[in-house]
């Protein structure tokens, strides 16, 4: 048996979709909220949404520059990389609402600030982007 055998990916839990209603606005038959499908995302996912959305911003000085995050840019790409339905990506569903891309269709689906907010903030921990590593181990220890 390999010493690394309880770190083998047959050993690894597999995060499951959950469901959200994300917006009052979008409702059954009889009028409860539709409930959008969520995936967690991968650390390479999320690590490929923030290289997107950092960019490098001159300091003043000769060749020095610092990092700057688009944090709206940012919390969109996570939303639309996390939403597996509705279909942010299709063509039929953006055109019905006047729009080109993922991003915008968010916005128009869900044009309330509040209800975007709180989206927004069900997203991050459900990702597990709301508390730090040392946060958890802290939370563990008590």
């Amino acid at each position: 048996m390999s010493k690394f055998s309880k770190f083998m990916k047959a050993n690894k839990v597999v995060r499951a979709n959950t469901f959200y209603p994300a917006t009052a606005s979008l409702t059954d038959e009889k009028g409860n909220p539709l409930e959008w499908e969520i995936r967690p995302l991968t650390t390479k996912e999320v690590d490929h949404i923030q290289d997107e959305c950092t960019m490098e911003i001159p300091t003043g000085k000769p060749n020095v520059f610092r990092t700057k995050i688009n944090a709206s840019k940012y919390m969109k790409g996570l939303i639309c990389a996390s939403v597996v339905s509705p279909d942010l990506y299709d063509v039929e569903l953006q055109d019905s609402y006047g729009v080109k891309t993922p991003e915008e269709l968010l916005q128009q689906m869900i044009d309330d600030p509040g209800e975007y907010n709180a989206f927004a903030s069900f997203i991050q921990k459900f990702n597990n982007l709301d508390k730090t590593l040392q946060d958890k181990v802290d939370t563990a220890k008590n």
